[in-house]
């Protein structure tokens, strides 16, 4: 994305205005852009020229503010991703980042000395939180491989800084084991990490292990407006554990399970995850009404999450809920719907594809014939399905699958989706 242009077409006054005064009719309480670029580009200031600044302020003042600040203020309104729907500003505070990222560091084993490679973006939780923070409350070393996720970069740092852990979304560890280079680079020195973002495929968490020497990647769940992690796995629990849910519940947080009325339900059925404690945002920047939908009065978050938690506190995601009831209540969501399913088949394993229809790279003359077995086979799987939601009733080719520039990934914005396609449903598949 080009973020320089977006501001310039946002804001246009700022090309003939100087740096630090910007006076736009659009965003009239905007006065500073800073540009990371090194580069000086009209009406910012560079970061070389921001960071200069610190030097016209004195400790007395510093003090001062410091001295004014409490652990509850607001310190990031930090966006959604955008994976369900148009991203909002959740306004977290110090105490929701900082513990968040303490405890995230703690699950994966981080110690002083410890050098993490982080090529997840800085401007998401996982950068900004569950890597810088997680870091910085551990005595840990942080290690940048570029300023934009590059497999061959993430594999270069690894081997000369020595890094002991990584971090990333699925996707991002499959272009690192998929990088044709990628036998040429010594990764012994891993042991531990994490995986969050979007669901991992089983194979792509065995082959971390294996063949990144990552004996302890976590996988963790959450979202931006629980600062973000709520569930992890640990890096003592069983590989089984860690390839079939996401964890337990993170210290000093609250977890349940309700239905359609609220009510908690028994443990091991579905039902709406609802989560309380430090990690829960303040609120939605500017917007109550939005929040009021989100939190409700006993401060429980509610994640618009279908989800499972079995006896040993073991969580497993299910699937979006809150479009997924469409009317007919929880009793007719399939616990493993039919989008989810035939995504995960499309992008990894063939074990669960007819012989005749099982995806490969065919030469570009049969791949036409080969799309249309696959689709017939898909379209006939879905149509046993018992439930009335696991039948797409639309349907929108990809070749990709969409996401956002965190790499999670994501469901087309409102404004451009079918009536009835399903926010919460893998890109493939459209109910």
């Amino acid at each position: 994305s080009d973020y320089r242009k977006m501001v310039y077409d946002l804001a246009p006054e700022l090309k003939a205005a100087t740096p630090g005064k910007l006076k736009a009719q659009k965003v009239p309480e905007l006065r500073a852009v800073v540009n990371l670029d090194k580069r000086k580009h009209d009406g910012m200031w560079s970061w070389a020229e921001f960071i200069g600044f610190a030097g016209e302020v004195s400790q007395e003042e510093l003090d001062k503010v410091q001295g004014q600040l409490q652990f509850d203020d607001p310190i990031n309104i930090q966006f959604t991703s955008g994976t369900t729907g148009l991203p909002k500003g959740a306004t977290l505070s110090h105490f929701n980042i900082l513990n968040n990222g303490f405890f995230v560091g703690r699950s994966i084993g981080l110690k002083e000395g410890d050098r993490p490679c982080i090529p997840v973006p800085l401007y998401h939780c996982f950068g900004m939180v569950m890597g810088n923070l997680g870091c910085l409350t551990h005595g840990a070393t942080m290690v940048y491989p570029a300023d934009a996720f590059d497999p061959l970069a993430v594999l270069q740092a690894v081997e000369k800084e020595r890094c002991t852990g990584l971090y990333g979304v699925p996707t991002m560890f499959i272009a690192e084991l998929g990088h044709p280079e990628f036998g040429k680079f010594d990764l012994s020195s891993l042991r531990t990490g994490c995986m969050a973002g979007s669901p991992c495929p089983v194979e792509v968490m065995k082959q971390v292990i294996s063949r990144m020497h990552m004996k302890d990647v976590t996988i963790a769940y959450g979202m931006t407006e629980t600062s973000p992690v709520s569930f992890q796995t640990g890096e003592d629990d069983p590989l089984e554990r860690r390839v079939s849910t996401i964890g337990r519940v993170q210290p000093h947080l609250e977890c349940k399970v309700v239905d359609l009325d609220g009510k908690t339900v028994p443990s091991g059925e579905p039902g709406e995850l609802c989560t309380r404690g430090y990690s829960v945002m303040i609120g939605y920047w500017d917007d109550d009404e939005k929040t009021a939908e989100a939190i409700d009065a006993e401060g429980w978050m509610h994640t618009g999450d279908l989800a499972t938690i079995d006896a040993e506190g073991y969580f497993q995601a299910e699937d979006g809920i809150r479009d997924a009831q469409d009317a007919r209540g929880l009793g007719d969501v399939y616990k493993k719907p039919c989008g989810a399913t035939a995504s995960r088949t499309a992008a990894g394993s063939r074990r669960r594809w007819p012989r005749e229809a099982a995806p490969r790279a065919p030469a570009r003359a049969r791949a036409a014939p080969r799309a249309e077995k696959a689709r017939s086979w898909t379209r006939s799987w879905c149509a046993q399905r018992p439930a009335a939601t696991t039948g797409p009733k639309s349907w929108r080719e990809k070749t990709a699958r969409p996401s956002s520039p965190s790499g999670a990934s994501k469901a087309p914005s409102a404004a451009s989706r079918p009536r009835r396609m399903r926010p919460g449903s893998r890109p493939w598949l459209w109910r």
